[in-house]
């Protein structure tokens, strides 16, 4: 029975995607440990090492469903070995040919690297979601290029922005996850097999020959030097993808602030039949937002553990081994989930603009307090204008009158600036900077991206 939330029937997909399980299940890890042995096999068998017919043996008995998985558990009792129980199945199964198997390997060797195969399809399942995001914000981004409403500072109104510009930072932000992801991936993408303590003594003179055609045929890079007791790749990898979650939660978390019922700009997608409250009706609440905000919680966690995992000891510590196996899946799964549900948001998000232009008008014309004091400046200086606004500012802000008003009855505001001169400086449209051209140059950056991205992916799939 499923014992972790990801697992659950119900409720695993509110935390993990059934992609990402697939990646990380029981049977799938397992086969990818019997890949990595096959191909260990076969690049031996063809360097003349091993018999070829072993090679060919060891790849025929190398399928997950070929293992009995109740007389593995026993023998995993008895061994309290996690590898040698199905190295001692392979070999049975590969038959005359099985004294062939695990030759000159070490049990991290086939575990790491089966991890790294997991890793490159976590990365490319998140690249791919990461991109597809960016081309939607992409799109809200354009079409709200110009659609004014109130900046925030310190959880004030603070001056106009437009909220094209405020999805354009998000869009950048999630352009340096991407890039992030990419400038990892040399890194992360490199097996492992080297051995007891690294050295490749295990695999005789034409170790680098094995070690270099065995990860060829798994499709990963191979290391300058063994990584048994190196964990940074792995620990910055986790760290990345708690660094995406952190990024899909601050856009999560905005959604949740500007979807509160006093300010009420934005709102999750919502469809007739989703309850917020079992005990209020009219409740409803940004719960898929929240899920990510939570998320990205839980990876700044497990962010933390991966970093206690680079301390290990001598030339190999599978205290660190052990640690990365429940932390790494969960992780994986955790950032899948971030980034499916970010993507549900974004496309069905909805977008208030009545609403942010009633917010705009809320404090009477205070969010416009900048241009009035830098207009005024010109003529008595920045420090002497600041001092006359905020006094017109806070009679303002404490209902002693319209915060226009205020301005004209200050004399010496009055002599500086005329009435006309006002309206026009506390028009919010009037003052969102080059608000407008920042959201094309990040749109079109976007584009870019996406567009060479995908452009790849076409060519990859070209026979």
């Amino acid at each position: 029975m499923p014992s972790h939330v990801i697992d659950f029937v119900l409720f695993g997909d509110q935390f993990s995607t059934p992609e990402i399980r697939a990646v990380f299940d029981e049977r799938v890890m397992i086969q990818l440990w019997l890949d990595v042995e096959a191909a260990l096999a076969a690049a031996q068998a063809e360097l003349g090492i091993i018999p070829a017919e072993a090679g060919e043996a060891v790849a025929r008995a190398a399928t997950v469903d070929q293992l009995d998985f109740a007389s593995l558990k026993k023998e995993l009792s008895l061994t309290a070995h996690p590898l040698v129980p199905i190295v001692r199945a392979l070999a049975r199964n590969a038959g005359t040919h099985g004294r062939w198997v695990h030759w000159g390997a070490t049990t991290q060797d086939i575990l790491d690297t089966a991890m790294v195969l997991q890793l490159k399809q976590t990365h490319a399942i998140l690249r791919r979601d990461l991109l597809a995001l960016v081309g939607v914000l992409g799109e809200l981004a354009g079409q709200h290029r110009d659609t004014v409403m109130a900046g925030r500072t310190h959880g004030q109104q603070a001056l106009p922005i437009t909220f094209g510009f405020k999805v354009a930072v998000w869009i950048a932000e999630c352009l340096r996850q991407i890039a992030r992801l990419d400038e990892v991936a040399p890194r992360l993408f490199t097996g492992q097999l080297a051995g007891a303590v690294g050295t490749l003594a295990g695999f005789g003179p034409l170790a680098e020959a094995v070690q270099r055609r065995t990860l060829e045929r798994l499709g990963l890079g191979v290391p300058s030097i063994a990584w048994h007791a190196s964990r940074d790749v792995i620990t910055e990898f986790v760290t990345l993808l708690a660094l995406i979650g952190g990024t899909l939660a601050r856009i999560a978390n905005e959604i949740i602030q500007l979807q509160r019922s006093e300010v009420m700009e934005l709102e999750e997608p919502f469809s007739h039949g989703k309850v917020g409250s079992s005990t209020m009706p009219h409740k409803r609440n940004p719960s898929h937002a929240e899920r990510v905000v939570a998320i990205g919680r839980m990876l700044r966690g497990l962010a933390a553990t991966a970093l206690e995992t680079m301390v290990a000891a001598h030339e190999r510590d599978m205290s660190v081994g052990r640690a990365e196996w429940a932390l790494v899946p969960e992780a994986a799964c955790l950032a899948a989930a971030a980034t499916h549900w970010t993507l549900v948001i974004a496309r069905g998000m909805r977008v208030n603009v009545e609403r942010m232009q009633e917010n705009l008008d809320r404090l009477g014309g205070l969010l416009l307090s900048e241009p009035v004091m830098l207009q005024l400046g010109l003529a008595i200086g920045r420090d002497a204008a600041h001092d006359r606004v905020y006094e017109a500012a806070m009679a303002a802000f404490e209902g002693r009158g319209r915060f226009r008003d205020l301005l004209l009855q200050d004399p010496g505001i009055a002599a500086v600036l005329s009435s006309q001169e006002l309206e026009r400086l506390l028009e919010p449209g009037a003052y969102t900077g080059l608000a407008g051209a920042i959201v094309d140059r990040i749109v079109a950056e976007a584009r870019r991206v996406t567009g060479e991205s995908e452009r790849a992916a076409s060519q990859e799939a070209r026979p």
